[in-house]
């Protein structure tokens, strides 16, 4: 066994541990669950069953000997899974497809959330007893330890978990007693972001259809298994099992017949290795986001939603007004250039008083915190790209193919003014306030154009070569993957080899219906959008010759940019 560290996004050191490596063997990550550390799961990585397999793991934030402390947001633990996947694919050449994960309790929900919200094609996971709903007992648990966290940010909560609430084991009792690197605390802010993490993936598990095993335990006293149950049924997986170990405590891999852990785990990751690769035709939509953009359009609710929206409407309508951004939206639509130079600003505004307030609620909704990330997120994985170009001693030239008022641009701009820019947008009352501030700042080689992203001979009218295209906050307006596709091959064809292409997805958002039914868009219609899950957004870029390489996303896991490489055949 070889042990070290690995750099994370943040570049927080984590430990690893790699079992064996053989590179012509496929490979399997086996992440412990919360409190604990990699070397507990020694006996699985070295058992004879797996020596076929390569096998890596490593200890999480604030856990073994990863002295980096736990991140209070969920998400980074997701992102810090991201990096190692990245890490082994850079050190030992191990692919995405070569790997098959095995994740217990809090890591099942981090493994989830990963493939739920980076879309990776690897071959299959384990979930051992997935703590999607961790078993508070305590009534209000959540409501209470949320306010705990208001008063004291740093707030710990003391684990109730017993060595014998694990398992029956009594060797394996005393050694997880014994054992000075397993920690009895949990950072409550990170308790309350699991928790919010695993309802997500529970109503959205159809997002997911990656070939996965579930084993639950039968007398789980630390987790609920009505919702593994849930997000099992919610899998569009169409090789999945769901098997109930019947008498097995939590920690299911310290268990006295923990080798029928092991056979479950064997069997599932040779059978999915042996799958032949099943994707779906790659311009089919996912049927449960279309469905449910259909229910929108077509104003499938019940009667006391309907009454709800429609007062929100009214009062949007009669007292809007007073907030300067909701004034801004009701005006040009609430997607529109206009309104998003608005909410990036972030300084509210409003009349007679209250009209200020009001503002401030309104931008501080979840979803504008998302879209102010999304455009940080944009800028730093678009600076990359420029900078590598610029590395290769490339003059860099960029194609916005739906660029609104062209903000973010301007940034990157003033960043690097050698670079050309192209900003295409539809809207004339963008362009206007797009072309006021290029002449107010007397920036040169940037310009607009005005004609439809969707039609193919757009591309051919521009006659220009962009070396990185940007695809941002366009597609989720619209249903038609088709349409869509006509914007991503016309702006292909034209784009020099070996490019970069930047593009965002909305994978979840947990205000799609109040936007719908309330919110008017740019179109002067309702704002019903089609979301798209992460893995069908890449399927259709990939059929476009774009190979993702890099993934930014914010916390809540609502909007995503990607960065893809133009590889041209």
């Amino acid at each position: 066994m070889k042990t070290g560290y690995f750099n994370s996004f943040d570049g927080a050191e984590l430990f690893f541990r790699e079992w064996k490596f053989k590179p012509e063997q496929k490979t399997i990550i086996i992440l412990h669950r919360g409190h604990e550390h990699s070397e507990r799961l020694n006996e699985f990585a070295t058992n004879s069953r797996f020596e076929k397999y390569n096998i890596f793991g490593y200890d999480q934030r604030g856990n073994g000997y990863t002295k980096q402390k736990v991140s209070p947001i969920f998400m980074d633990s997701v992102r810090d899974l991201d990096c190692f996947v990245s890490f082994l694919n850079s050190k030992y050449g191990i692919s995405s497809e070569d790997i098959f994960i095995v994740a217990n309790s809090i890591a099942g929900v981090i493994v989830s959330a990963w493939v739920h919200d980076f879309a990776p094609k690897i071959a299959g996971m384990v979930l051992l007893a997935p703590a999607f709903e961790i078993n508070l007992y305590v009534p209000l648990a959540v409501q209470f330890i949320t306010l705990g966290t208001k008063i004291k940010k740093d707030l710990t909560v003391k684990s109730y978990v017993k060595a014998k609430m694990l398992t029956h084991d009594e060797e394996q009792q005393k050694a997880y007693d014994a054992d000075s690197l397993i920690t009895k605390d949990i950072n409550a802010r990170l308790l309350i972001d699991l928790h919010n993490a695993g309802k997500r993936l529970v109503e959205d598990a159809s997002a997911i259809d990656l070939p996965t095993l579930m084993l639950s335990a039968d007398k789980d006293y630390v987790v609920k298994t009505k919702a593994q149950k849930q997000f099992f049924v919610g899998l569009e997986s169409e090789c999945k099992e769901f098997i109930l170990l019947k008498d097995f405590y939590h920690g299911v891999l310290f268990e006295k017949d923990r080798h029928i852990v092991y056979d479950h785990i064997l069997r599932f990751a040779d059978k999915c290795f042996a799958l032949e690769n099943q994707e779906n035709k790659p311009l089919n939509p996912d049927k449960f986001t279309q469905d449910e953009f259909h229910k929108m359009n077509l104003g499938l609710m019940s009667q006391a939603e309907n009454l709800n929206y429609k007062f929100q409407k009214w009062a949007l309508k009669n007292i809007g007004s007073l907030s300067k951004g909701m004034e801004i939206g009701l005006k040009y639509g609430f997607d529109s250039g206009i309104s998003l130079d608005y909410v990036y600003k972030n300084q509210p505004q409003g009349k007679l008083g209250i009209g200020k307030m009001i503002d401030s609620n309104y931008l501080n909704a979840i979803g504008w915190k998302g879209i102010r990330k999304r455009k940080e997120n944009l800028l730093q994985l678009l600076s990359e790209a420029v900078e590598n170009l610029q590395s290769e001693g490339k003059f860099v030239k960029i194609l916005d193919i739906a660029g609104g008022t062209g903000n973010y641009l301007f940034s990157l701009k003033e960043k690097f003014p050698d670079i050309e820019v192209v900003i295409n947008e539809f809207k004339l009352s963008n362009i206007e306030v797009g072309e006021k501030y290029i002449t107010e700042k007397g920036l040169t080689n940037i310009r607009f154009t005005n004609y439809d992203c969707f039609d193919l001979e757009t591309y051919q009218k521009l006659n220009y070569q962009p070396n990185i295209i940007i695809i941002s906050g366009i597609f989720e307006l619209f249903e038609d993957n088709h349409l869509i596709n006509k914007a991503i091959s016309g702006a292909v064809s034209i784009a020099e080899n070996n490019g970069y292409l930047v593009y965002t997805g909305q994978p979840w958002h947990p205000q799609l219906k109040t936007i719908a039914y309330v919110l008017n868009s740019h179109q002067e219609k309702d704002w019903v959008m089609r979301r798209r899950s992460q893995k069908e957004l890449d399927r259709i870029f990939a059929f476009n010759q774009v190979k993702k390489e890099k993934m930014l996303l914010d916390d809540n896991g609502i909007f995503t940019v990607s960065l893809g490489r133009i590889l041209k055949r």
